[in-house]
């Protein structure tokens, strides 16, 4: 009886170990795997400051006024005036669109005779 307990001590620590092996293993490869992504996003908000700083120099207003009056001709551009803005009393909104039926109640002849009166 000694003997058998013995075994299977022996398999279940070996079970055991050979679990916390694959376990180890999996943890290293979702941290690596964490790392690259955190590696990945470092980059892409490196990136995005990138276009950051260059859409905050395309849209300069000097340059901007500079680039409307080259192509004014071909544009047609002018400057923004406060009286050229409407307001909001203005606006002509669409009319709000009736509900539509869906429960239809069937008012026949027929169906009325078929009901009690009260």
């Amino acid at each position: 009886m000694r003997a058998v307990l013995h075994i299977l001590t022996t398999i279940a620590v070996i079970a055991l170990a050979f679990w916390a092996y694959r376990e180890n293993y999996a943890t290293q490869q979702a941290l690596s795997e964490a790392d690259k992504l955190h590696a990945n996003i470092r980059a892409a908000h490196a990136r995005l400051a990138v276009l950051k700083a260059e859409w905050a120099y395309q849209n300069r207003p000097d340059r901007l006024r500079d680039l409307a009056e080259i192509n004014f001709e071909r544009l047609g551009l002018l400057p923004l005036h406060p009286d050229q803005f409407g307001q909001v009393d203005e606006v002509p909104y669409p009319p709000a669109p009736l509900l539509p039926i869906t429960n239809s109640v069937d008012v026949s002849s027929a169906a009325a005779d078929d009901e009690d009166p009260l």
